[in-house]
């Protein structure tokens, strides 16, 4: 479900697939993310349903039957990425893979007949936050931190250097152990290398004519004095467990841990003497707190939202060459006036974004969910984002504050709708859009309870 970059696309070439696994002898082939693998020989495989499948596999990696819904069954691609329903059987759902292809990437009709999916074990995006810092079982979190770090590593998880540094240092610590010398720590950490600590974007250097004149040597030094200095003041406990509470803690800061993400491109805005724009491709974190467009070549979130500051809307193609588009709805401001604004998402996937932002908004509904249970409070929502009703000065006074924040929302780098909905019409501010979309949004969005439909759309 998830827009894959360079470094999954690499990770994902490496596993064989589920649909050669199947058909020799009843063998199947469950991968974790950290690229293990659990292999199992299973009687009438065709017929096993996710859900049995999962007392299988927790039985081989001796967790208990509490995490069920901890963890999930995925199908993933360099060109999809899909989250199983207990009740789905993979053997099946394996063999509609290149029927969900057409129906849900632009991928080219040879991309789509080479295309095999793998079969992972990886987080239930339905699984709140806050009950991971309720687990006792280190199998568990172990299988946490190590998604986790896949997605820091892999930079689907934007973070700024605080947090890269501090989940680098806690990683040395988990893996390399505890009390280690400068002089040791420095020789393992170059045995695994540095890039498996940190981003490799950053091992590489940030960049900035200072860092090219010090050259990789340098930069790589640097990098590893600071990260020995954060490893010494991270890891006063040698207790496992602590250090990957602590690790997946750390995490949690960022408000787009635990999604579910998805390809799509957004419109640029208009430059130059011609007014080219263009698209620009962007993945879609979807969480059980909110919605965030992420620019993955930058690493950096352009919009990031709660669901109550959000209404969204999914449109179908009208004619040949139209694109299936998300539509999501959140206030503004324009030369200084309060606005609504819309951003375009054009993706085949939209449909399924709308169909898992409908059921966290159930999810969200039939628990009564408030700031403890996996939903943002004010002081975890993402740089950048305030309440509406917050002055303008504190508005702009946040902005500024967290600008150079990689988690800030950047909505002056979109190029969004604006319009004034003053009782009586809407006046636009700025191109025309989809007339269609505005008739269902004349009034203010409520959240009524989503009638789900059994559909092969994620969740």
């Amino acid at each position: 479900m998830e827009g894959d970059d360079v470094d999954s696309e690499r990770s994902h070439s490496q596993r064989g697939s589920v649909a050669s696994s199947v058909t020799r002898a009843q063998d199947l082939i469950v991968y974790l993310a950290n690229d293990s693998a659990v292999h199992l020989t299973l009687e009438s495989l065709g017929c096993i349903s996710a859900q049995e499948l999962g007392r299988s596999v927790r039985e081989v990696l001796n967790i208990p039957n509490s995490a069920i819904d901890v963890f999930a069954f995925w199908f993933c691609s360099p060109l999809l990425e899909l989250q199983l329903k207990p009740k789905h059987h993979p053997h099946k759902l394996c063999r509609q893979w290149q029927d969900l292809l057409y129906r849900f990437t632009e991928a080219p009709a040879e991309d789509i007949a080479q295309d095999e999916p793998s079969l992972l074990y990886k987080r239930n995006v339905f699984y709140p936050k806050s009950k991971e810092l309720q687990i006792e079982d280190e199998g568990i979190l172990k299988l946490l931190y190590d998604e986790a770090k896949m997605n820091i590593l892999e930079g689907r998880y934007p973070c700024d250097p605080e947090h890269w540094l501090t989940l680098g240092a806690l990683s040395c610590a988990i893996e390399l152990g505890t009390g280690l010398d400068d002089q040791a720590l420095t020789t393992a950490i170059r045995e695994k290398k540095l890039s498996s600590f940190v981003p490799p974007h950053v091992a590489l250097g940030g960049g900035g004519f200072l860092s090219t004149l010090r050259g990789k040597g340098g930069r790589n030094a640097e990098m590893e004095q600071n990260l020995i200095k954060e490893y010494h003041s991270v890891s006063s406990s040698s207790e496992p467990v602590a250090l990957l509470r602590q690790y997946l803690r750390t995490c949690h800061a960022l408000p787009y841990y635990g999604c579910a993400f998805f390809m799509g491109e957004i419109d640029k805005p208009a430059q130059g003497l011609l007014h080219r724009g263009g698209r620009k491709a962007v993945h879609v974190g979807i969480s059980l707190e909110g919605v965030y467009v992420m620019d993955m070549k930058e690493k950096h979130v352009l919009l990031g939202l709660k669901f109550n500051e959000l209404s969204w809307d999914h449109s179908y193609p009208e004619r040949d060459g139209d694109s299936h588009i998300l539509w999501l709805e959140f206030d503004g401001e324009e030369d200084g006036l309060p606005v609504n604004k819309l951003l375009k998402i054009y993706s085949k996937q939209s449909q399924l974004m709308t169909g898992l932002i409908e059921f966290c908004v159930e999810l969200r509904a039939e628990s009564g969910a408030t700031g403890t249970d996996g939903v943002v409070t004010p002081s975890q929502a993402p740089s950048g984002q305030v309440d509406t009703n917050e002055t303008t000065t504190e508005r702009r006074r946040g902005k500024l504050r967290r600008q150079s924040s990689v988690v800030c929302s950047r909505v002056h780098s979109l190029n969004t709708i604006s319009y004034v909905d003053d009782g009586k019409e809407i006046k636009r501010l700025k191109p025309k859009r989809a007339s269609s979309f505005f008739t269902r949004q004349a009034q203010p969005p409520t959240y009524s309870a989503v009638q789900v439909t059994e559909s092969l759309e994620q969740g």
